[in-house]
C-alpha cells in the first residue's frame, strides 16, 4: 500500500519538473534573435553598344577574377564614410562577390562589344591569347561632403598566358555620383560605374597584340 501511495506523488512531481523545463526552453526560444530579412541585388543590364568593328580581332580574350582584399571580396555593399570607417548597407547582399560580379559584368560588355573572336570568363585553362586580370582595390559607395558616390578602382593587367608574359597595365578609376538616396538608385550607380569602366577597358584592351612567337615551354 506504501509503495502504491508513493506512485501517483512521484508522476506529480515529475510532471512539475517537465512543465518548468518545457517552460524555460519556450522562454529561451523566444529571445533568440529573428533572422534579418535579406534584398538580393545584381549589376544592372550593361548597356554598352554594339561596336562598328566587331568581329575585327582574331584573338580569344579571357575574363579572369581580379584579386581583391577580403574586405571588397564580399557579398555586402561597402560604404566608405567621411572619417574612413568601412560600414555596409544593413538587409541588402550582392548575389556574388564583387570580384565576381566585376568579371561577369567585363565578360558580358566584351561580348557586345564584339570585337574578340571569343571572350571566356572565369580563372580556367581554356585557351586564350590574352588575359585580362588585375587587383580590385575599391567597389563601394563614398560619402564626401554628404554626397555619395559608388567608386570602383582597378589595377588592369593584360597577360599572354602562353608565354607568362604581362603585355601591359593600367589603373583605373570610376567615381559615378548616386542620383539619389534609395537603395535602388545606389545599384543603378553601380551599373553605370561598370560601364563607364568596361567601356574604357574595351577601348584599352586591343591596342596590344599578342605576340606570334610560339610559347616557350
Amino acid at each position: 500500500m506504501m509503495g502504491s501511495a508513493l506512485r501517483p506523488q512521484y508522476f506529480c512531481r515529475f510532471g512539475s519538473i517537465s512543465a518548468v523545463m518545457g517552460l524555460v526552453f519556450l522562454s529561451s526560444c523566444s529571445i533568440l534573435p529573428k533572422a534579418e530579412k535579406l534584398e538580393i541585388y545584381q549589376l544592372p543590364s550593361s548597356s554598352i553598344p554594339r561596336s562598328a568593328q566587331a568581329g575585327s580581332l582574331p584573338w580569344a580574350l579571357r575574363i579572369a577574377t581580379p584579386h581583391s582584399s577580403q574586405l571588397t571580396d564580399s557579398m555586402r555593399v561597402l560604404v566608405l564614410r567621411q572619417d574612413n570607417q568601412i560600414s555596409a548597407y544593413k538587409g541588402i547582399r550582392w548575389g556574388n562577390p564583387a570580384p565576381i560580379l566585376l568579371r561577369d559584368q567585363l565578360a558580358v560588355a566584351f561580348r557586345i562589344d564584339g570585337r574578340f573572336s571569343s571572350v571566356s570568363s572565369g580563372n580556367n585553362n581554356l585557351m586564350a591569347d590574352l588575359e585580362l586580370g588585375g587587383d580590385l582595390t575599391a567597389f563601394q559607395v563614398e560619402y564626401k561632403n554628404g554626397i555619395p558616390a559608388v567608386n570602383i578602382r582597378l589595377y588592369a593587367t593584360l597577360v599572354q598566358p602562353g608565354r607568362n608574359r604581362i603585355v601591359a597595365t593600367r589603373s583605373f578609376e570610376i567615381i559615378e555620383p548616386v542620383q539619389g538616396r534609395e537603395i535602388p538608385e545606389v545599384i543603378a550607380a553601380f551599373g553605370r560605374a561598370t560601364d563607364r569602366l568596361a567601356a574604357e577597358i574595351i577601348d584599352w584592351t586591343p591596342q596590344y597584340e599578342p605576340a606570334s612567337q610560339p610559347a616557350v615551354e
